[in-house]
């Protein structure tokens, strides 16, 4: 066969097969004439040979098993050769002359996988119907080969049913799950079947079919125990689903992207990941969680969770002073949003809303004594809010422990009036009941107002007045004499607000505590309390002389009853010497 003596060679072929033409070795010399015509580029003469043996075939002179394998493989070779350069059209010849060689109805591994491989020719000449015909004898030979059923997967996305397409992934996945061996020993292998979701995915995003797509990477994370496969197919589905639901406001895919973010979180927990995988992918997942919780304003309890799956993925990386405030803020807004849910959850669901709550103010403790160890934070309200937040969440569990939380507010560096404020309403705020609380952080917050350099005269006035309130809640009979002294120290701490400023203070607040003071006395007076009732009825007159527009018919009023109480006091105190 050197390059001088080719001819001479290929004579003493065709001399070879002429005179063993009756051997059952003629074969080996024929598959050896049709290979060295094909290597020397005599393509030609070496189709004309191919044709010539599936003549002699059909008439009789078959091939011996083991020189007709070897001709499969050449021919299969070929046409290998012209699928990579996409000349579909010429590998189908060389596989159709591969085909003739099959009988009618054989059942054979090999002549399945033909089968594939002459559809997926079809298939990119956009010739539908000629694949469905060679993926159904496909099917014929080898029923359970997800190979076949990935081609009959392709057909369906060519004709754009996604329906269809559907159920074909779900015969693969089935199908994955099965370790089925075929004649030749080869086994669709965990690793084979993520490949073909892989390309399943890629096929429908080609053929602009996302929803395919997402259906075909769902498919895949659930099929596979590779991690790195896992989370690199989540992020495509991540993606997918955004880019898929840009422009509308349905927010129900919000769900969808909860449960691949908590796919991600275990997947990205394994210890199978090398660190700097695991951190690759735990840093992606966690902002993107962050970035869909800021979405999910008109959801807050999807805003929570996404918050939550945030910090939950930021522990697998390895922490720094951005990653702990990132975490900070999303216990925080874990712990705010439990608590706007609390009043819109069932009854039966109240307790389990705090209790987790909890837990986030717990944890944001832990995370905050870190962040407070690397470094200073001067005017940070973080220690302020997780005690307000604690202190709502346990009077709202009525946790006797609600006490100890307003001591660790007035211990801290400075204590803000509006924290203060807060706690004394969340101490009164159902189902909570704290008047005791409540009235001490108030009294504590007017303290402060009191030191400012310039104290809002209006706001202590209504501190004064939510004290009063809480003093006198349903009238004097209930109220012990220490109580009295205590309700009569807020109305003269009125009394010195207003005559601080009087043109400033509200004439219906004024009102109101003159109309109060004035019912204190005569519930005093009822009660034979004599002495009291004229005490707390001078101080209305007091109030009295502050009304502005109202001053003229309050006087009038109140000083002619005034002084018919003032005869009887008199009286009274005659008859009781």
């Amino acid at each position: 066969m050197s390059k001088d003596r080719e001819v001479l060679a290929f004579e003493y072929l065709e001399t070879v097969c002429q005179h063993f033409e009756s051997s059952p070795n003629l074969g080996t010399a024929l598959v050896l004439h049709i290979e060295l015509l094909l290597q020397r580029g005599m393509v030609q003469q070496g189709r004309q040979k191919i044709k010539d043996v599936i003549t002699g075939h059909y008439a009789g002179k078959q091939l011996a098993p083991e020189a007709l394998k070897s001709l499969h493989v050449m021919l299969w070779d070929q046409a290998s050769k012209h699928v990579e350069v996409k000349n579909y059209s010429e590998a189908l010849q060389w596989l159709d002359y591969s085909l003739s060689f099959f009988k009618a109805g054989q059942i054979d591994s090999n002549l399945s996988k033909l089968q594939r491989n002459r559809a997926t020719c079809f298939l990119k000449l956009k010739q539908l119907e000629k694949a469905k015909e060679a993926a159904k004898e496909a099917e014929r030979c080898d029923p359970h080969s997800i190979f076949t059923q990935f081609i009959v997967y392709k057909i369906y996305v060519q004709e754009s049913d996604a329906e269809k397409a559907a159920e074909a992934l779900s015969v693969m996945s089935l199908l994955s799950k099965k370790a089925v061996f075929s004649k030749d020993r080869l086994l669709a292998t965990e690793t084979a079947a993520s490949y073909l979701f892989s390309l399943a995915a890629q096929n429908a995003l080609e053929n602009g079919q996302q929803e395919t797509a997402i259906k075909a990477l769902e498919v895949l994370c659930e099929n596979t125990k590779e991690e790195a496969l896992i989370l690199t197919a989540l992020r495509c589905l991540v993606r997918l689903v955004l880019s898929t639901n840009k422009t509308t406001k349905d927010l129900s895919h919000l769900d969808v992207l909860l449960s691949y973010l908590k796919m991600a979180l275990q997947a990205a927990s394994c210890q199978s990941l090398t660190v700097e995988q695991r951190t690759d992918q735990a840093n992606w997942f966690h902002k993107t969680a962050w970035n869909l919780a800021l979405q999910c304003e008109s959801k807050p309890d999807r805003m929570r969770d996404f918050y939550v799956l945030s910090y939950q993925l930021s522990q697998l990386c390895p922490p720094d002073r951005t990653l702990l405030m990132g975490q900070r803020t999303c216990l925080l807004m874990a712990v705010d949003i439990s608590l706007s849910l609390f009043g819109k959850s069932p009854h039966s669901a109240q307790t389990e809303e705090l209790t987790q709550a909890l837990e986030y103010i717990q944890t944001c403790w832990e995370v905050w004594k870190t962040l407070k160890a690397s470094g200073s934070f001067p005017n940070d309200p973080t220690e302020s809010l997780l005690l307000l937040y604690e202190f709502e969440t346990r009077a709202k569990l009525n946790d006797p422990k609600v006490e100890t939380i307003l001591e660790s507010v007035l211990e801290l560096e400075t204590v803000e009036t509006k924290v203060l404020e807060s706690m004394a309403a969340l101490a009164m705020e159902p189902p909570a009941h704290f008047p005791v609380l409540c009235k001490k952080a108030l009294r504590v917050s007017l303290s402060l107002h009191k030191k400012q350099p310039q104290m809002d005269l209006d706001h202590c006035s209504k501190i004064v007045h939510t004290l009063i309130k809480l003093s006198l809640p349903s009238g004097v009979s209930e109220v012990g004499p220490q109580d009295l002294e205590e309700v009569w120290d807020y109305f003269q701490e009125d009394l010195s607000i207003i005559t601080a400023a009087p043109d400033d203070f509200a004439e219906m607040e004024t009102v109101w505590l003159l109309t109060h003071a004035w019912n204190t006395g005569l519930l005093l007076y009822n009660l034979t309390q004599y002495t009291e009732a004229e005490k707390w009825f001078g101080l209305a007159m007091r109030f009295v002389r502050y009304l502005r527009s109202q001053r003229e018919s309050y006087e009038k009023m109140i000083s002619s009853r005034y002084s018919e109480i003032l005869e009887r006091l008199d009286a009274a105190k005659r008859n009781r010497h």
